[in-house]
């Protein structure tokens, strides 16, 4: 077998199980969202491996798989902004909540 077959079929089986995760809940759809994007980009450069090495020629990077860890190490960082913006998200909510919380007993013990 073919290592672009072997890719193709990789990430189908990834975004398969992603689509999964998201399904019974144990993957918030906003996280799945960029799992696919991975997914599908693993599938599509299983199909079109030849893809890589044009974009490579276009962005001037001599060795083309460089360019795969550079678009990784973006999504990467990427991802982590994404998941450092949502957790403050959630801090500030909770902070308010807590907030609330204390105002409603206060409420209540007078």
């Amino acid at each position: 077998m073919s290592y672009q077959i072997t890719s193709a079929i990789l990430g189908m089986c990834l975004a398969a199980i992603i689509l999964w995760l998201i399904r019974r809940d144990h993957l918030h759809s906003q996280h799945g969202f960029w799992w696919l994007l991975i997914a599908i980009g693993i599938v599509l450069l299983g199909i079109f491996p030849t893809f890589i090495d044009k974009l490579a020629i276009l962005f001037g990077v001599s060795y083309p798989p460089t360019l795969l860890f550079i678009f990784g190490m973006g999504m990467i960082l990427i991802k982590v902004i994404n998941i450092d913006l949502h957790q403050s998200d959630l801090e500030r909510k909770m902070r308010l909540l807590a907030q609330r919380l204390a105002i409603l007993e206060e409420k209540k013990d007078d």
